[in-house]
């Protein structure tokens, strides 16, 4: 991988990662634009650790309130701390990942042989999922904070989330998506999804690192920790810019970017 093609896969990566637009589409599709080669198994994971370490950077005080409030509560057997609760519902929001994560695996493993194949999918769920968010941002109630959620609401959102394997779809829209549709705030929807990333881009670089340590391959190092610190800094402004902004600006400048890069795929595909 030259410098170039570098910092471009780990700007798509830092920016999309926490935008409702889709990470791993756009990291598929970047190479097929630009006519690279399908980057290694071993850059994906760099680039997922630097945007993990821009989440996990950006809400440490939440986190480490989280971690103290969840240890009380074990003893105390209570999730009366907001920040113990919240916690809590971040795990039980991962669990139907850990269900049905493995078996949509298989499915994206499938998708990456064709191109011709991923492509129509991910045309199709960049429009059908970015209509979904406009439907959600328009007709959810936004009033609720994510400390809020419940049992029942924090497995809704794990359910949408384990749909985002599937290229195209976005991790971070789903769950927005989910969130507006049971009454958050975009920026409450917005928060909860960020806080959920931690978890599940730790069990997928976790699952990824397995895959990459059982190929034959030998990464370049040199390419992966610039990778890694370029889609961090990326990452850690995209937070903070959208947490800031996404109340005035709503979902709509994303629903139309989908939309219109939906179509192009589609136009680029069937041409």
């Amino acid at each position: 991988m030259d410098s170039i093609q570098i910092a471009l896969l780990a700007f798509v990566q830092g920016l999309t990662e926490f935008l409702p637009i889709s990470s791993s589409g756009h990291l598929i599709l970047t190479p097929l634009l630009f006519g690279y080669e399908l980057q290694d198994l071993s850059f994906d994971v760099a680039v997922h650790v630097g945007t993990l370490g821009a989440v996990v950077f950006y809400f440490r005080q939440e986190l480490a309130l989280m971690a103290v409030a969840m240890t009380r509560s074990v003893g105390s057997r209570s999730m009366a701390d907001k920040d113990a609760k919240l916690g809590w519902m971040i795990v039980v929001a991962t669990l139907p990942l850990l269900a049905f994560g493995l078996p949509l695996k298989s499915v994206l493993e499938m998708l990456r042989q064709d191109d011709h194949l991923v492509a129509l999918v991910i045309a199709a769920t960049t429009i059908g999922f970015g209509l979904l968010l406009w439907l959600a941002d328009a007709i959810g109630k936004r009033a609720r904070d994510e400390y809020s959620i419940g049992i029942a609401a924090a497995l809704v959102v794990g359910c949408f989330q384990a749909v985002a394997i599937i290229p195209g779809t976005s991790r971070s829209g789903i769950t927005m998506t989910a969130g507006l549709f049971l009454g958050l705030t975009r920026q409450a929807s917005s928060r909860f999804s960020f806080l959920l990333s931690i978890p599940t881009i730790l069990l997928a670089g976790v699952v990824a690192t397995k895959d990459l340590l059982e190929a034959p391959v030998t990464p370049d190092w040199q390419a992966l920790w610039l990778g890694a610190v370029l889609s961090f800094v990326v990452a850690y402004l995209t937070i903070h810019f959208f947490l800031r902004f996404i109340e005035r600006i709503s979902m709509l400048p994303f629903v139309v970017y989908r939309l219109l890069l939906g179509g192009v795929i589609l136009m680029l595909v069937l041409m």
